[in-house]
C-alpha cells in the first residue's frame, strides 16, 4: 500500500502535535499526517508533572529574558547555542500564553495572574504548572486544538521502521500498523521526527516503555548526525523500584532530601545553586546533575539506606502539611501511595538517581531542519541546542512548543516551495523494507537464538555500568564492547510471534534494534569527550575543558556502518563562559 502527504510527522506528543498546528496554520491547504506508535494522549509528553518555565509577566520586575536566558547558559554549563536560547525564552512566553488561550487550565495566583513556582538552577519562579499534572493538561489541550484541524490526518498506533531517502533528500517513511500488521509507504514532501528521548536504553529510568530512542536511531541510520548524545541526564527523585518520577515541584514546594541520618547532606555540596552557596532554602533546587552527583558522593561515604531496589535517600513532604500536598501535589501523592504504600504527608519517600532525559539528539538548525534535506526534529528527541550539557528543570515543555511551532513552520514553507520528486525510486525502497520486514518474522522464528528481552537487559546494565552517573575510559571501552557483543547477538535473537495481529515482539524486536545504535553512539561520544561537563562526569578527566571541548559532538554513520565523532563550535553571542564549581 502507498499513501501521499505534504508533510508526515512522526510521534504524536507535545513536539509532534505542536508542529502539525503550525503547519496548518501557515498554510491550510497543505496536507499533514502524525504517525504515532501510541494514541496521542498516551505519549510521554502527558507524563510531565512540574511545570513549564517562561517569564511570567511582560512588566514583571522580578524577571526578565536575560534572566531566564543567563540562567539556561549557565546551567547548560555553556555548552548550549546562545542563539537559540535567547529566541527560546522570548517565545516561551507566547507559546504557553497560546496555551491558555487554547485552553489550558494554568494554576492561579489568589489575584487571579498566572502562578509561578521555584525550579532547579534558576534564580527565580518562572515555571508556570497546573497543579502537577503539567504535561497532561498541556497534552491534551493541544490535541484537542488539532482536532479541529480536519487536515491533520492521523495513523495512530503504527510504528515507523524507515526513513525513505532519494537523491540525498528524504522521501517519506514506512510504517507498520500494529493492529494488523499492514506495512504501508507513506510519501511525504518533507518528514518531522517528533518521537522523544531514550531513557529506555538505560535500567532506572522515569520514561515510559515507549521511549526507546525510535527517532534517533531513524535518523542516525538515514545519515543525519546525532548531537551531544553523551549528555545523559539523571533526575534526583525517582521512586526506586519503577523509577517513576517524583517532581522537582515536590523540592520546589519546600520538600527535603535526608541521607540515613535525617540529615539535609546537599548542604554540604556546592550545587551551582541559584545563589554562590547552597542555602537552607535552595539547596535542592540545585541543578539536575548537581544533585544526582552528590547522591553518589553520599553513598560512597555509606550514608544513603540501603533498599530492595539499591541505595536511597529519603524526600521529606511530612512538614509541607495535607492541604499543601493535596492542592500543589497530588499526584505525588497518588503515586506514593499507588507504587510504593506509602503516604507523603506523614511518612519519608525513598528515591534514588534515574535517567530522566536525552540533552542530546538529532542535530537541527534554529527552525528544526537536520543537514539532511526534508528532514526535520523536534522535542526530546532533536538538539537545537537549548540544554547543553545539563537541561534545566521546566525547560523541556516550552522547548517542544517553542521548536515544534519552528519545525513545522520551517516544514510548512519548505514543501511551499520546493517540487515534488519521482515517487518510483521511493516506492521502490518501500517494497524492499516490506520485504526486509517478512524476511525478518521468517528468519528468526524458530531460530533457536537468544530472547530479545535478555539482550535488551543485558545492554541497559552495561550502559549504567558504564555510561552512568560517573564515567571513565575503561567503563566506557568495555560498554563499547559489551554493546558490540550485543549487536552481533541480536542478528541471531529470535521471535516466536509470527503473527500479523498486534505483534508486540516485532515492535519489540524493531525498537530493540533501534536502541543498540542509540546506545553505542552514547558510549562512543562520551569515550571521545575526554573532560567533565554538566551530566557527563569522567572521573579520569574531571576538569572542563573549554579549550578543546566547548564545541557539540556530531556522530554520524559512515558509508562502511561505522560511527565518527566530530565537533561543531557552540554558538556564544553575549555570555562567555564562566566556572560552575562542585565540591565534594
Amino acid at each position: 500500500m502507498a499513501a501521499w502527504h505534504n508533510v508526515v510527522i512522526i510521534g504524536g506528543g507535545g513536539a509532534g502535535l505542536r508542529a502539525a498546528i503550525a503547519i496548518a496554520e501557515a498554510n491550510p491547504k497543505l496536507n499533514v499526517a502524525i504517525v504515532s506508535k501510541v494514541y496521542p494522549m498516551r505519549s510521554h509528553t502527558v507524563s510531565a508533572e512540574g511545570g513549564a518555565a517562561a517569564v511570567a509577566g511582560r512588566d514583571d520586575a522580578d524577571d526578565s529574558f536575560d534572566e531566564h536566558a543567563y540562567d539556561t547558559v549557565s546551567g547548560s554549563d555553556w555548552l548550549c547555542d546562545q542563539d537559540a536560547v535567547e529566541a527560546f525564552v522570548v517565545e516561551a512566553r507566547r507559546e504557553l500564553l497560546q496555551l491558555e488561550h487554547w485552553g489550558c487550565p494554568w494554576s492561579r495566583r489568589p489575584d487571579g495572574r498566572i502562578a509561578v513556582r521555584a525550579f532547579g538552577g534558576m534564580k527565580k519562579k518562572r515555571t508556570w504548572f497546573a497543579a502537577d499534572k503539567t504535561g497532561f493538561h498541556l497534552l491534551h489541550t493541544l490535541f484537542q486544538t488539532a482536532l479541529s484541524y480536519s487536515d491533520i490526518v492521523r495513523y495512530d498506533e503504527w510504528f515507523v521502521t524507515k526513513l525513505l531517502v532519494h537523491d540525498g533528500r528524504v522521501r517519506g517513511v514506512v510504517a507498520v500498523e500494529l493492529a494488523t500488521g499492514a506495512t504501508e509507504t507513506i510519501v511525504a514532501d518533507a518528514v518531522i521526527v517528533c518521537t522523544g528521548g531514550c531513557g529506555r536504553v538505560f535500567p532506572f529510568t522515569t520514561n515510559a516503555n515507549i521511549k526507546t530512542g525510535d527517532g534517533m536511531a531513524l535518523a542516525y541510520q538515514a545519515g543525519a548526525p546525532l548531537k551531544d548524545m553523551e549528555f545523559v541526564q539523571y533526575h534526583p527523585t525517582g521512586l526506586p523500584f519503577t523509577g517513576i518520577l517524583i517532581t522537582e515541584a515536590a523540592r520546589a514546594e519546600g520538600g527535603w532530601l535526608l541521607n540515613k541520618d535525617g540529615y539535609r547532606y546537599l548542604q554540604d555540596y556546592d550545587l551551582g545553586s541559584p545563589t554562590d552557596q547552597p542555602t537552607m532554602r535552595s539547596m535542592e533546587l540545585g541543578p539536575r546533575d548537581r544533585l544526582s552527583q552528590a547522591f553518589v558522593h553520599e553513598m560512597e561515604k555509606g550514608r544513603t539506606i540501603e533498599h530492595e531496589a539499591g541505595h536511597v535517600v529519603h524526600l521529606d513532604l511530612r512538614h509541607l502539611g495535607k492541604e499543601l500536598i493535596d492542592s500543589r501535589l497530588p499526584f505525588v501523592r497518588e503515586l506514593c501511595a499507588s507504587y510504593q504504600n506509602i503516604d507523603p504527608v506523614s511518612e519519608l519517600v525513598p528515591v534514588r538517581p534515574v535517567v530522566h532525559y536525552m540533552m542530546g539528539g538529532i542535530h537541527t538548525d534554529i527552525n528544526g531542519a537536520t543537514p539532511l534535506t526534508g528532514l526535520y526534529a523536534a522535542g526530546e528527541v532533536a538538539c537545537v541546542s537549548i540544554n547543553g550539557a545539563n537541561r534545566l528543570g521546566s525547560n523541556s515543555l516550552p522547548e517542544l512548543l517553542v521548536f515544534g511551532a519552528r519545525a513545522g513552520k520551517a516544514a510548512a514553507e519548505f514543501v511551499s516551495d520546493v517540487p515534488g520528486a519521482a515517487t518510483g525510486p521511493v516506492l521502490a525502497q518501500g517494497r524492499d523494507e516490506e520485504r526486509r520486514l517478512h524476511r525478518e518474522l521468517a528468519g528468526r522464528h524458530g531460530s533457536g537464538g537468544e530472547r530479545l528481552a535478555d539482550i535488551r537487559t543485558e545492554m541497559q546494565d552495561a550502559m549504567e555500568a558504564g555510561a552512568g552517573i560517573y564515567r571513565d575510559e575503561a567503563s566506557l571501552i568495555k560498554a563499547i564492547d559489551k554493546v558490540a557483543e550485543l549487536k552481533e547477538r541480536f542478528a541471531r535473537a529470535a521471535i516466536d510471534d509470527t503473527s500479523r495481529t498486534f505483534n508486540t515482539e516485532l515492535i519489540a524486536m524493531l525498537e530493540l534494534s533501534g536502541m543498540l545504535d542509540v546506545a553505542e553512539c552514547i558510549v562512543a561520544s562520551a569515550l571521545r569527550r575526554e573532560e567533565s561537563r554538566g551530566a557527563h562526569q569522567r572521573t579520569d578527566f574531571p576538569g572542563r575543558n573549554d579549550e578543546k571541548y566547548l564545541a557539540h559532538s556530531l556522530i554520524r554513520r559512515t558509508p562502511a556502518g561505522e560511527s565518527r565523532v566530530d565537533y561543531l563550535p557552540v554558538t556564544i553571542t553575549r555570555w562567555p563562559p564562566g566556572e560552575r564549581v562542585y565540591g565534594r
